[in-house]
C-alpha cells in the first residue's frame, strides 16, 4: 500500500507539472559502474541540473579525472515570474562549466554560475547551443515532459543515460525507438532505484518515506528505470529458458485477436516456441536483439489490445525467440 502511495505521488505530479524529484548519488553511482569506458574525452551536459546541488553534476565533477572527461556543463531551469515593474535577476536560468582545471580535485565552492539570457528550459537556444557542443546527456529530466526531452535527444544525436517512470516505455515513440534498437533499458529498475530526493512542501505519505543522513526527505518508488544509448554489456546476456511449450499448452493461452500465445512473467518464455508471443514490458530489461525480435506493441491483427477470453492483460510486447526455426 505505501509503495503504491508513493506511485501516485509521481502520478499526481506529472499531472500537475511538477518535477522536483532528484536523483540520489547512491543511484547515479550504482548505475554509472556499468559505463565507465563510455566517457574518455567526452562533453558531458546535465541539462536539468543546477551545479550548486545536483547530485548528477557532483558525480561528475567529482570522477571528472577518473572518467578522462574533456568537459562538463550543467544547466539549470528557472520559471521567470515578471510582472510589469519587475523580473529579478534571480529568475533567469543558469550553468557552469567545468574543465577540471589543472587536475585538482573538483570543489563545491569552485562553482560560480553564469546567467542566461532566458529561463534554461532545455528546449531553449541558448540550452540547445550547450547540446550541439556535447557528446553525451546524463540528468533525470521532467517527468511531464519525457517524450520532448528524448525526442530532442535524438534530433541532435546525442548519446545519453537518463532516469524516467517505467511507463515511458509504453509512450509509442519511445517504443519505436527500443524496437529499432536505437534505445535500451539501462541496468537498474524499480527498486533498483531507491528513491528520490524531494522538496520539504511536498505532501508526502506512506512509510516508504524516508529521511537520509543529510536531512533530505526521500520517497521510494517501484515504477522507474534508465533509459540509454549507451554501450552495455548487459544487453548482449543471453536470457537463460527452462520452461517448454509442448505438453504445457495450457499455461499458455491464445489471444482472440492475434495468432500468438500469452507469457504472464519473462521467467516463463518457452524455448521451444517459433510464433508469436506476447510478455510483459519488464521483459525489456532482459531483451538481447541477438536472441529476440520485438514484433509489435499492444495491439492484435484487429488493430485493437490483445485479449484473452474477451479480457485484455496489461500491456504486452509481441516478440519472436530468433534461436527457434520454424520447423520447431
Amino acid at each position: 500500500m505505501a509503495r503504491r502511495a508513493t506511485n501516485q505521488l509521481l502520478q499526481k505530479a506529472k499531472k500537475s507539472k511538477s518535477d522536483e524529484f532528484y536523483t540520489q548519488l547512491c543511484d547515479i553511482e550504482r548505475e554509472l559502474q556499468y559505463y565507465q569506458d563510455s566517457f574518455a574525452d567526452k562533453v558531458v551536459y546535465c541539462n536539468c541540473d543546477d551545479p550548486r546541488t545536483s547530485n548528477f553534476f557532483r558525480y561528475f565533477a567529482t570522477n571528472f579525472h577518473k572518467l578522462g572527461l574533456r568537459k562538463l556543463i550543467a544547466s539549470c531551469y528557472r520559471e521567470s515570474t515578471c510582472d510589469l515593474f519587475n523580473c529579478k535577476e534571480s529568475e533567469k536560468g543558469f550553468y557552469f562549466e567545468y574543465l577540471g582545471e589543472s587536475g585538482i580535485q573538483f570543489n563545491p565552492s569552485d562553482v560560480e554560475i553564469e546567467y542566461f539570457r532566458g529561463n534554461g528550459d532545455f528546449r531553449s537556444l541558448e540550452c540547445i547551443e550547450f547540446l550541439k557542443q556535447s557528446d553525451i546527456v546524463v540528468t533525470n529530466p521532467p517527468f511531464s515532459l519525457f517524450r520532448e526531452f528524448v525526442a530532442q535527444i535524438v534530433k541532435y544525436d546525442k548519446q545519453f543515460l537518463i532516469i524516467g517512470n517505467v511507463n515511458a516505455i509504453t509512450y509509442k515513440e519511445i517504443f519505436d525507438l527500443i524496437q529499432k534498437d536505437k534505445v535500451w533499458l539501462g541496468v537498474h529498475l524499480g527498486r533498483g532505484i531507491s528513491g528520490f530526493i524531494v522538496p520539504e512542501h511536498y505532501d508526502l505519505y506512506g512509510t516508504e518515506v524516508s529521511v537520509n543522513s543529510e536531512g533530505q526527505t526521500i520517497i521510494a518508488t517501484n515504477n522507474c528505470l534508465w533509459l540509454t544509448n549507451l554501450e552495455l554489456k548487459q544487453r548482449n546476456e543471453e536470457l537463460d529458458l527452462s520452461k517448454e511449450y509442448a505438453g504445457n499448452e495450457n499455461d499458455y493461452p491464445k489471444y482472440d485477436n492475434c495468432d500468438g500465445i500469452n507469457v504472464n512473467k519473462t521467467q516463463d518464455i518457452p524455448k521451444d516456441y517459433n510464433g508469436l508471443m506476447g510478455v510483459p514490458i519488464t521483459f525489456l530489461h532482459k531483451y538481447n536483439p541477438a536472441q529476440f525480435e520485438i514484433v509489435k506493441f499492444r495491439k492484435g491483427d484487429d488493430g485493437k489490445d490483445l485479449s484473452i477470453n474477451g479480457k485484455c492483460p496489461y500491456f504486452r510486447i509481441l516478440i519472436k525467440n530468433r534461436r527457434v526455426s520454424v520447423a520447431s
